[in-house]
């Protein structure tokens, strides 16, 4: 089942290859380059699911995801991590991520995670 996808990274080119990644199975609604926005897309777009870079300016995506678990507890946030970063991982899950991919993006683990986070339905 497709699904609606918010995409946070500070880095256009991530924000691209994932859009990428994700069209042949999934919506992608709306994309954001900062913690900032990505609150505020989230409540305006509602999506199923949030991929969220954990490092970005003004607000990083550690902060944004508690942000968006506080205004809606049952969100779908899948930090999207360099490897190397299990220190800003465990912030994240403590912020409420509900999982995590790494880069460099690959297909399949992208939907996987997708799929973790929001069930899959037959």
């Amino acid at each position: 089942m497709a699904r609606s996808v918010l995409v946070v990274d500070d880095s256009a080119f991530m924000r691209n290859l994932l859009k990428q990644l994700l069209e042949d199975d999934h919506e992608v609604v709306g994309e954001a380059e900062n913690g900032v926005e990505a609150v505020e897309l989230y409540r305006e777009l509602d999506p199923d699911v949030v991929t969220m870079d954990v490092v970005m300016p003004i607000r990083n995506g550690i902060e944004a995801t508690s942000e968006i678990k506080s205004i809606d507890p049952d969100s779908s946030v899948i930090m999207c991590t360099s490897v190397g970063q299990e220190e800003k991982m465990r912030e994240a899950v403590e912020a409420g991520a509900d999982g995590y991919i790494t880069k460099p993006f690959q297909k399949p683990n992208v939907l996987e995670a997708i799929d973790d986070v929001v069930g899959v339905e037959a």
